[in-house]
């Protein structure tokens, strides 16, 4: 298993802002997501890449948890094994090995299942069920709202043989998946042990983070950056969905943290339901300004009767 830098990945210095972080996730995303990028197969990994590192970066307790990791991540490896248990490992869901050992989902891979130790259960006459095997398996907000079929490899250790054996799986990921859900590939898990039946595959799903996206249920959420006069005076914006774009009109005197509903916009929330995209306003201030532009800002202070203190 190998060490995997995220701070390299998002082209980040370690000591780098959360802020930092995701705009430096922001703007990789764009650059590498597989809708936009011309290769796509190349951009399609490279995006795994960085979605993988931002789910840890970008989550204060992950970020915390993978640097005390640091050059003892080995160590820490080697302590999680259980002697005796199955091996399983998945390839093919869009995360790493090292991903999944530290932070997927809280499964160790080489800990026993729910059918317990198959090795000890060969010494017994009564069927045992085989393990039911759980890992992540990373969908993009575009695969949950249209669905897809994935392939993975799972790879397991014969409980009678000992040797490794690897079988390739398809499974249909459903529109309107949701992140968290379990999706169960009945019959594929542990092989079972004295006539007993197999275990159970089953994928957590954890929806990729977007470039433009927050996800909240079905909801999806937008940020959009709004210059103060388009605030004050009212304007209409481009806004991107996941099926194309749409104009959204900005009411004069809109201040920021609002949020613009547009109906049925989100991910798929049922059989012919959907949920909503909300805009929220950020209202941006410029930083620099030429000394064309002080006076004109000088020209409104000073001819403007509003009184934010008020």
């Amino acid at each position: 298993m190998e060490f995997k830098d995220y701070y390299q990945t998002l082209g980040v210095k370690k000591e780098a802002s959360q802020e930092e972080i995701k705009k430096a996730f922001r703007k990789l995303a764009r650059r590498y997501h597989p809708d936009t990028a011309s290769d796509k197969a190349v951009a399609e990994e490279k995006f795994k890449e960085i979605n993988e590192a931002y789910e840890v970066l970008g989550d204060a307790d992950k970020r915390a948890k993978y640097d005390r990791l640091g050059a003892d991540w080995r160590n820490v490896r080697s302590r999680a094994g259980a002697p005796g248990a199955q091996e399983f490992h998945f390839s093919g869901t869009g995360f790493s090995d090292f991903f999944e050992q530290f932070f997927g989902g809280g499964r160790d891979p080489f800990s026993g299942g729910i059918g317990g130790d198959p090795f000890r259960s060969a010494h017994v006459k009564q069927p045992t069920r085989g393990q039911d095997i759980t890992g992540d398996v990373m969908v993009t907000l575009e695969e949950a709202a249209q669905g897809c079929v994935r392939a993975f490899n799972l790879q397991a250790g014969n409980p009678i043989t000992g040797k490794l054996e690897t079988r390739t799986l398809r499974t249909r990921i459903p529109a309107g998946v949701l992140d968290g859900q379990i999706i169960r590939v009945a019959g594929q898990g542990g092989t079972g042990v004295n006539g007993g039946p197999a275990g159970d595959v089953r994928l957590r799903v954890r929806l990729a983070a977007h470039p433009d996206f927050r996800v909240r249920g079905a909801d999806l959420i937008h940020d959009l950056n709004l210059a103060p006069w388009e605030a004050v005076l009212g304007t209409q914006v481009e806004v991107p969905t996941l099926h194309g774009r749409v104009t959204v009109k900005i009411p004069p005197g809109s201040a920021g943290g609002a949020r613009l509903r547009v109906r049925g916009k989100g991910l798929r929330s049922g059989k012919d339901d959907h949920g909503d995209l909300y805009v929220v306003l950020n209202i941006e201030l410029p930083t620099e300004v030429d000394p064309e532009e002080r006076a004109l800002w000088q020209a409104l202070a000073e001819q403007s009767r509003f009184q934010p203190r008020r």
